[in-house]
Order: structure tokens, then sequence, then C-alpha cells
């Protein structure tokens, strides 16, 4: 039954319903909460309230981030953590910005909705993954579940825009450095897209 109200709330709140939101805040915000402390543990403390930050991340995901629906509770809230660990450890706002100026470009009613429940889902190879609509969608949805280095690389590559020259230096690292990182971090994005496509989520958060 929780999969089912889950599924419908996250279906409401795409096609616009502001309760929605609320529902599934109410529902799931301790949960997530509690798994991103004990994973994050002082980093989280150190930003100040644990709950407003991962509160105020989920919102921010919800809101801007890939539109997805899918049919586990559990699967829901288990990506929702990833990405919202991930969000924090960021830089800086990637993840909701693009959808946030896509936003002011386009109503949100004409963007992809990412379907990821296992039942509905299709095969896919990763040269296929990237050919279909909703791909940007889901390429955001992919980098937001790479570990750090590769999600770094990737977004300074890929979403800035900037030379490897300048991505090695904010790295870090030399640019052929850089150029083998991201060509290793696409390869990833590839393999994680095709799992999201086959519904694979226990792949991926495992």
């Amino acid at each position: 039954m929780s999969g089912d109200v889950t599924r419908q709330w996250l279906i409401d709140w795409h096609a616009g319903d502001p309760e929605a939101l609320a529902r599934l805040l109410e529902r799931n915000l301790a949960w997530i909460r509690r798994r991103v402390e004990k994973r994050m543990g002082p980093l989280l403390e150190a930003k100040g309230s644990a709950t407003d930050y991962v509160q105020d991340a989920m919102v921010e995901i919800l809101r801007y981030g890939p539109r997805f629906v899918l049919s586990d509770e559990a699967q829901f809230r288990a990506l929702m953590a990833k990405i919202i660990e991930n969000v924090l450890r960021g830089r800086h706002d990637w993840f909701t910005a693009g959808r946030r100026a896509a936003a002011k470009e386009r109503p949100i009613e004409s963007e992809s909705l990412i379907e990821l429940d296992p039942a509905s889902a299709t095969g896919t190879t990763p040269s296929q993954a990237l050919d279909r609509s909703d791909s940007v969608e889901m390429l955001r949805l992919a980098i937001g579940l790479l570990e750090e280095d590769d999600r770094e690389v990737v977004v300074l590559r890929q979403w800035d825009g900037l030379p490897f020259e300048e991505v090695g230096f904010r790295l870090g690292i030399s640019a052929d450095a850089a150029r083998m990182r991201f060509q290793r971090a696409l390869v990833e994005v590839a393999a994680k897209v095709s799992l999201l496509r086959r519904g694979e989520l226990g792949a991926l958060l495992a």
C-alpha cells in the first residue's frame, strides 16, 4: 500500500498538486534525515540544523531535480537520501540549478517524467541510453548518483563547459588526468542510465 501511496503522491506532485509535496515530506523526511545523518555524521552537523538542511535539499530536488516516479517507497527513500548526500557534499547546487534555469524558459508540464518503476521499465544498452526524449533528465539523475570525484569532473566539463586545463586546475590535477577522469566518468554515467532505464535501482543504491 505504501508503494502505491508514494507513487501516487509523486504523480500528483509532478501534475501540480502542492499538497502532494507536503505529504511526501511528512511521510519520508524523518527516515531520510536519519539515513543522511548516519552516513554524513560531522559533515552534516557542521552545516547547522540537520533537519533544516535535509528538508531544504529534499524540497529543492523534488521541485527542480529530474522528475521521476517509482512504485517502491523504500527505493524512493534510498534514492532521495543518496542524492541529498551528494547535494550536501557538493561544492555548489549544480543538481538543481539547471532545472531552475530551465523552469524559467518552459512550463514544467512540458518536461519528461521518468518512469523508474521496475514493472514498467524497458531494457536498453548504454549506446541506446542517451537517445530518448527524456535523456537530459535521466542524465541529470544518473550524474546525481555518481561518486563525488566523477560527479565533479562531469559537472565542470559537461555542465559548466570548462576546458580540461581549467577543470584540472580546479580539481588539483593535470589537464590530461582531468580528461581521463572525465572519460571514465562518462562510462559510469552511461552504465547508470542503463540501470535506471531497466528499473534496477537496487544495483545503484546497494
